[in-house]
């Protein structure tokens, strides 16, 4: 059985990012969260809702702001290019590095592996069996 949240109009908002309350949900006139309860009602048209995160509920939660309250969309990331003195020593000395254990691996692998004929499980480096005591050569 699989556990799953429901599905509303709240799940396909981006975080932090205001949107005109008309274009998600349609509704009646309704109050700015930042001018607060004793503030008149507003069109849907004239608010934006914008999905916060929440530290303890992944889905985040929804709030209606005026134009006047509306945050700012969050700013993108400057992309710095990464910088590096061009070196070819260490990349060598990598490549050389990770080179040897694999052949190491590989070798390993080639060698069969030993089964006891009566538990058929895999035998250890030491011959006898794990399972019935059974030596196998």
């Amino acid at each position: 059985m699989k556990i799953v949240a429901g599905a509303d109009w709240r799940d396909g908002l981006p975080f932090e990012a205001p949107v005109l309350v008309s274009e998600v949900i349609p509704g009646e006139p309704t109050r700015c969260f930042t001018c607060g309860t004793d503030s008149a009602l507003r069109e849907r048209t004239e608010l934006w809702a914008v999905k916060h995160r929440h530290p303890k509920q992944h889905a985040g939660f929804v709030r209606f702001y005026c134009a006047e309250h509306k945050p700012a969309p969050p700013a993108r990331p400057q992309v710095t290019p990464d910088v590096r003195p061009a070196s070819r020593a260490p990349r060598a000395a990598r490549a050389e590095r990770s080179s040897t254990p694999a052949r190491r691996a590989a070798a390993a692998e080639e060698r069969p592996k030993a089964l006891c004929p009566n538990c058929f499980v895999e035998v250890p480096p030491s011959g006898v069996c794990g399972m019935c005591g059974e030596r196998v050569d």
